[in-house]
C-alpha cells in the first residue's frame, strides 16, 4: 500500500501530528515569500506492503484480471479528475499538493506487483466534481473548491463570515482564495477538509444535544449578521473530525487511514468534542442592516419548505429555520430513540406559517431551557437506532450500560 504522503518542503521542518487538518491549524496562513516555486514538495509513492493483510495480495490469475481491467481504464481518471490533474502544477506552486493520482506523470502504484488496487491509495477516485482534497506543507488536509465567478457571491459572503471571530460562528472558515490557474472565469477557495456531521453516527443523547446547540447558535449568528443560508440540509452541515481520528483519515475513504490500509475506530464525541459547521454559501444572500429579508426562488436541497416560490417573495430567515427544523426531524427524531425532548423545538421551527416560527435567537434560548430540564444522567444514555430490532436494542442497551459503568469507574480511579 502507498505509504502516508509526506511534505518535504524546505521551509517546513515539522508536520503537526495530532492536529493534522484541525481547523485551528488551518487558520494559520501559508507563507507567500516564495510561492513554493522550485521547492521540493512530494508525496511518497513507494508501495509499502509490510502492513497489508494477506488478502491484499492476489493470485497470479487475479493479477492477470487486474492488469486487464487496469488496461481497460477501470482506474483511469474521470473527466472532472483530469481537470484537477491539469490544475496540479499551479496548485503546487501555491503550496497545495494533490494526491499522487492527480500528478501529470502518475502511473498506478500496483503495476508490476501482486497487490490488490483497493489497498493502494492512488486507486481512490474523487467523486465530487468541483471540490478536491489537498495537503498543505504543514500536513493539514484542505478542501479546494472551484467556483464560477459569474453571478456568484459565495466567496464574498464566505470571506465576510470568516472575518467574524466569535465562538458561535459555525460557518466554515476560508483559509485562502486565488484565481483558478486553469480557468480564468473561476476562483479557487480553500477551506478545512470536513466530514459529514453524522459520520460517525451519534451514539449518546449528549451527542445530539451538542449538535443541536451548535447548529442553533450558528444559525442565530448567521442571521444576526444579516446573512441567510438558503440551502440548509444534511449535505451542507459538516464537522471537524480531526478530534475523533488522532492519526488522520483518508478524505475519500473516511473510515480508513490515510494510506487506506487500516480500518479506523473513532474516538467518542463525549470525550473528544467536535465542532460543526455550515458549508456552501452558493445560494446565500447578505442584506444591508435594516433591509427587508425577502428573497425569491424555489431553490435549495430542502424542497419541503412550504413558502418556497420563484415568483412570490418570502422571508429568507424563516425559510432557514424551517429547513433546519426539518433536518433535526429527519436526521434525529426519525432515526433515534431518547430524543423526544426535540419535539417541542422542531414543532416551533416547522410551523407552516412562517410568521409563527420564532427567530433563531429565540430558538437558542428555547433549547437552552429544554436542555436544563434534561436529567444530567440522560446525556450518557445510548440513543439506539429506531430501525434496530427490539431484542437487539435490549442487548445493545445492556452492553452500553455496562461500558458506561466501566468508564465511570476508570474516571474515579484516575
Amino acid at each position: 500500500m502507498l505509504s502516508i504522503w509526506t511534505c518535504s518542503l524546505i521551509e517546513c521542518k515539522n508536520v503537526a501530528g495530532s492536529q493534522r487538518g484541525s481547523v485551528a491549524q488551518l487558520l494559520t496562513p501559508l507563507p507567500r515569500t516564495t510561492d513554493y516555486v522550485g521547492v521540493a514538495l512530494t508525496r511518497s509513492v513507494m508501495l509499502d506492503t509490510s502492513r497489508m493483510p494477506s488478502y491484499a495480495f492476489l493470485s497470479p490469475q487475479a493479477v492477470e484480471r487486474r492488469e486487464e481491467t487496469t488496461r481497460k481504464g477501470a482506474y483511469s481518471l474521470l473527466p472532472h479528475e483530469e481537470t484537477w490533474r491539469d490544475r496540479q502544477p499551479g496548485l503546487q506552486q501555491r503550496g497545495y499538493l494533490l494526491r499522487q493520482r492527480y500528478h501529470p506523470d502518475w502511473k498506478p502504484s500496483w503495476e508490476g506487483t501482486n497487490v490488490d488496487p483497493d489497498f493502494c491509495e492512488d486507486s481512490v477516485t474523487s467523486l465530487r466534481l468541483e471540490v478536491i482534497d489537498a495537503t498543505r506543507p504543514d500536513g493539514a488536509v484542505v478542501a479546494i473548491k472551484s467556483i464560477n465567478n459569474l453571478g456568484s457571491h459565495e466567496v464574498e459572503i464566505a470571506r465576510f463570515l470568516t472575518s467574524l471571530a466569535h465562538p458561535e460562528n459555525h460557518c466554515v472558515p476560508v483559509v485562502d482564495v486565488f484565481p483558478d490557474p486553469l480557468e480564468p472565469g473561476r476562483t479557487l477557495m480553500v477551506m478545512p477538509w470536513l466530514r459529514p456531521f453524522n459520520d460517525p453516527e451519534f451514539v449518546i443523547v449528549g451527542d445530539v444535544i451538542d449538535f443541536v446547540t451548535q447548529m442553533l447558535e450558528g444559525l442565530a449568528f448567521l442571521h444576526a449578521h444579516h446573512v441567510v443560508h438558503r440551502d440548509i440540509a444534511a449535505q451542507n452541515v459538516m464537522m471537524d473530525g480531526s478530534q475523533l481520528y488522532a492519526g488522520g483519515f483518508h478524505p475519500m475513504r473516511r473510515g480508513f487511514s490515510l494510506d487506506v490500509i487500516d480500518e479506523l475506530k473513532p474516538l467518542s464525541r463525549a470525550d473528544h468534542p467536535v465542532r460543526y459547521y455550515y458549508i456552501d454559501f452558493g445560494l446565500s444572500e447578505r442584506f444591508a442592516p435594516g433591509a427587508p429579508s425577502l428573497v425569491v426562488g424555489d431553490v435549495g436541497r430542502d424542497a419541503e419548505v412550504p413558502e418556497l416560490s420563484s415568483t412570490i417573495p418570502y422571508d429568507g430567515y424563516k425559510a432557514d429555520i424551517h429547513a433546519l427544523g426539518n433536518l433535526f426531524h429527519k436526521e434525529l427524531e426519525l432515526k433515534y430513540h431518547h430524543v423526544e425532548f426535540l419535539r417541542e423545538l422542531v414543532m416551533h421551527m416547522k410551523q407552516r406559517d412562517p410568521a409563527a416560527r420564532p427567530p433563531a435567537s429565540e430558538l437558542v434560548t428555547m433549547f437552552r431551557q429544554i436542555r436544563s430540564r434534561q436529567p444530567p444522567t440522560s446525556y450518557r444514555w445510548r440513543l439506539g437506532s429506531k430501525s434496530e430490532p427490539a431484542y437487539e436494542r435490549v442487548l445493545n442497551d445492556t452492553v452500553a450500560v455496562a461500558w458506561e459503568g466501566l468508564s465511570q469507574l476508570k474516571r474515579l480511579v484516575r
